[in-house]
């Protein structure tokens, strides 16, 4: 599905080029889909130049070992990453009792292991950059950036480069746009998945797509969109949620 959907991208206009016209993944679905804030400082500098964001020049490994307590066995590490095995055997479960600077250890493997494999998933796929140290040594400060903006940009990019014939693997926040489809496009949507959920996206966390024959699935999606019309697509589908989430709260 979302391969026959990248298809039809295009890098001109970041837009999906349907039959009925133009659509895209914008700011409002990120919020409401990942619960990410809009509002906020620019993550920049952290994709490229993010050694300069390293605390007075410090050197990256030195700032990790003050940040985790340790660092990961050489056979972990390649460059700047750290396996993903690793930190998820390191952080998976919160001791019993924990002080608050482990609770801050364990909340700063979560989410660099949330940042790397989920929001800004890269061709690596399973491993953890230390580009987003500078994010997590300040915890309080987390919610002050605009990660919507920051997730969205690199869906947009991730979209562009795989546009290109030469790139084959499309890498970035795919659960982010499989689960835009599933919410603006609902003829695409699985049977079974009824609860409303928060975030949005979190509908779909026990789905699984098919094992079938990725080409014959593909080419059938490929049919299908060539017959969406406008009134397949749903427009204003967050506020009948909301609407009803409401009505429903009051009545209860």
């Amino acid at each position: 599905m979302i391969s026959a959907f990248v298809e039809r991208w295009r890098p001109e206009t970041h837009t999906f080029h349907m039959p009925f016209g133009e659509c895209t993944v914008t700011l409002q679905d990120v919020a409401y889909q990942f619960g990410l804030p809009i509002d906020g400082h620019a993550v920049s500098g952290c994709l490229s130049d993010f050694e300069q964001l390293m605390e007075g020049g410090k050197p990256a490994w030195v700032w990790f070992g003050e940040l985790f307590g340790e660092l990961p066995p050489e056979d972990c590490i390649d460059d700047f990453t750290v396996s993903f095995s690793w930190f998820q055997n390191k952080f998976r479960v919160l001791p019993a009792h924990a002080s608050e600077e482990t609770v801050q250890i364990y909340a700063r493997g979560y989410i660099m292991m949330l940042l790397s494999t989920a929001l800004f998933t890269d061709k690596s796929g399973a491993r953890v950059h230390l580009r987003w140290l500078p994010y997590v040594a300040d915890l309080d400060g987390l919610g002050k950036y605009s990660w919507a903006s920051a997730t969205l940009s690199w869906l947009y990019r991730c979209l562009c480069r795989v546009a290109n014939r030469n790139v084959k693997n499309l890498t970035g926040p795919l659960s982010l746009l499989q689960s835009w489809i599933f919410w603006r496009f609902p003829a695409f949507r699985p049977r079974g998945f009824d609860a409303i959920l928060w975030p949005l996206a979190a509908r779909w966390g026990r789905f699984l797509p098919s094992s079938d024959e990725k080409g014959p699935r593909v080419i059938a999606t490929r049919h299908r969109l060539d017959r969406l019309t406008g009134d397949d697509v749903s427009l204003n589908v967050y506020n009948a949620i909301f609407c009803t989430s409401v009505f429903i709260y009051s009545v209860g």
